[in-house]
């Protein structure tokens, strides 16, 4: 994309209603714009990263066995009244009447969605196991709504849902998933810990919450430093019922809880050289709840022996949209962004800086050519200082400065945005080192199916 012809309206100052870096930082890079409280409109640089996120949690999803749907986001009242749940849910709940009365209401969640389409096309105990996914906005009337996406009322969400024979089915389902938003977080940069949570007004028995360090975090959080130490993305483990207990065995090997959940006794049982503290945020959340859904919706299957038995359910979230301020939480620093390579709006930004000049405007039409839509060109007729604060406040991993000096000796100079390492290479040699960064350098990383 050439930054002249772009729609990426950057701003200069902060806005006074930005009270966090993320929320700051996504208006003045021009990713986002409020049209209402706490509802946002995602312009063509933060749409890149939010189709990004997805792409890397839909992979994930797949290569964990889960099916993606796509669900309704205005849902019937009665399934809600089904499962109990309609009086229950209290004012963050959109609800709407429509032209024949009945009533409705914009889906915040979608457990009584996805157990009534469970109910009326699975049967029997040889159609399970199913863990079934999407990726849909949802609304919660939020009070107070505020740190822009990081609590808004509108937000793009993947769940997934499980339906398991019995409880061993079950666990097994709640292990895949936990690996699978392991792999996913890494994928994106982001170093998560799972830590043992409460249900929520989801319900449920068994639930973990995953959460990413930032200094604006809303929980304090306590976790052992071996966590920090695994390359989850490349571990052997398989998504079978052997390899998951042995993931699920060292997870739990190792201590972590936010402040709710914090034990001084255990903490103290960690080598101090081993403990970690800081400020959390969540990213993701998993339940096991059993049959709280299936039962009153009366979700059936008939068993190996002929008998009716209600399957146990598990409910897995990421909050999509949210990530992209999450990430931004945790890797900016004065000047603007600073994205992983493998979420990016784009690889590299290639800064002409001298515009007009038959050697730079060749030489960068060039890169251009060659980057295609993975390089953003800045083509525009201002100032360097201008187009290097730009590319430093929308956070490209990588900066391609072409100046007249350099060009006339056949060089660019190629910024690391992440380290500020600044380096004169050849053209050939910046197009190769971009191309083949991929996420966490790792070339083969971006592919489940590099795993085996």
């Amino acid at each position: 994309m050439r930054l002249s012809r772009s729609f990426i309206p950057t701003m200069k100052e902060t806005p006074a209603e930005a009270q966090i870096a993320s929320h700051r930082l996504m208006l003045r890079a021009g990713l986002v714009r409020q049209t209402s409280a706490g509802i946002y409109a995602w312009l063509p640089l933060g749409y890149r990263v939010l189709r990004n996120i997805e792409r890397i949690v839909r992979e994930e999803q797949d290569a964990a066995g889960a099916q993606e749907v796509l669900m309704p986001t205005i849902q019937p009242a009665e399934l809600w009244r089904e499962s109990g749940r309609y009086d229950d849910y209290g004012k963050e709940m959109l609800r709407i009447r429509d032209r024949h009365e009945r009533d409705m209401l914009y889906g915040p969640t979608n457990e009584e969605v996805i157990t009534d389409l469970f109910r009326q096309s699975v049967h029997s105990y040889r159609e399970l196991p199913q863990i079934l996914y999407h990726i849909q906005w949802k609304f919660r009337d939020e009070v107070r709504p505020r740190f822009g996406v990081m609590r808004g009322r509108e937000f793009l969400m993947k769940d997934a849902y499980s339906f398991d024979l019995d409880y061993a089915g079950a666990v097994v389902s709640y292990r895949t998933m936990m690996l699978a938003y392991m792999r996913t977080f890494q994928r994106m940069g982001l170093k998560a810990i799972p830590m043992a949570a409460d249900s929520g007004p989801i319900g449920g028995d068994l639930s973990h919450e995953f959460i990413i360090l930032a200094p604006t975090g809303e929980s304090q959080v306590y976790f052992d430093a071996g966590f920090e130490d695994i390359d989850w993305v490349n571990a052997r483990y398989g998504y079978n019922a052997y390899d998951l207990q042995a993931f699920f065995d060292l997870m739990t090997s190792m201590y972590a809880a936010t402040d709710e959940k914090h034990d001084p006794a255990k903490w103290d049982k960690v080598d101090p050289a081993r403990r970690r503290e800081g400020r959390g945020i969540e990213v993701g959340h998993i339940f096991y709840f059993g049959t709280k859904y299936t039962r009153p919706m009366n979700a059936t299957v008939a068993g190996a022996d002929g008998k009716h038995v209600h399957p146990e359910m598990g409910s897995y979230g990421v909050g999509v949209s949210r990530l992209v301020g999450a990430v931004i939480e945790a890797s900016h620093d004065e000047a603007g962004i600073i994205w992983p390579d493998s979420i990016a709006p784009f690889k590299a930004a290639i800064l002409n800086l001298r515009r007009g000049d038959t050697v730079c405007d060749s030489m960068c039409e060039s890169l251009y050519a060659k980057l295609g839509l993975t390089a953003l060109y800045d083509d525009r007729d201002t100032r360097a200082g201008e187009k290097f604060a730009d590319a430093d406040l929308m956070g490209h991993p990588w900066q391609i400065i072409v100046g007249p000096r350099g060009a006339a000796a056949g060089k660019v100079e190629l910024k690391r945005r992440a380290t500020g390492e600044r380096r004169d290479v050849s053209p050939e040699d910046a197009l190769s080192i971009v191309a083949h960064r991929r996420e966490n350098g790792d070339p083969t990383a971006g592919s489940p199916l590099a795993r085996g």
